[in-house]
């Protein structure tokens, strides 16, 4: 067993794997981290990694409420 499958295990996390050459298990993560970089981590310059942590979470907190999305008419859920 690999570590990683291992770590999986310990967390009692279920592993998503879709068919090969089919990625929309990664789409929705892959969305998130390019909004992230793109509309909060370029414009900050962190001293500490509890700077970068805290902007992290506000982010979270942002995309997943109070984000405008397309698919609601540009509305927040």
């Amino acid at each position: 067993m690999s570590e990683y499958r291992h770590h999986v295990d310990i967390m009692n996390i279920e592993q998503s794997m879709s068919r090969k050459g089919t990625n929309w298990d990664n789409s929705p993560p892959e969305r998130f981290f390019r909004s992230l970089k793109h509309e909060q981590l370029i414009y900050e310059k962190f001293r500490t990694k509890e700077q970068a942590k805290l902007s992290i979470i506000d982010y979270q907190v942002f995309y997943s409420g109070k984000r405008t999305r397309s698919k609601l008419g540009f509305q927040s859920s």
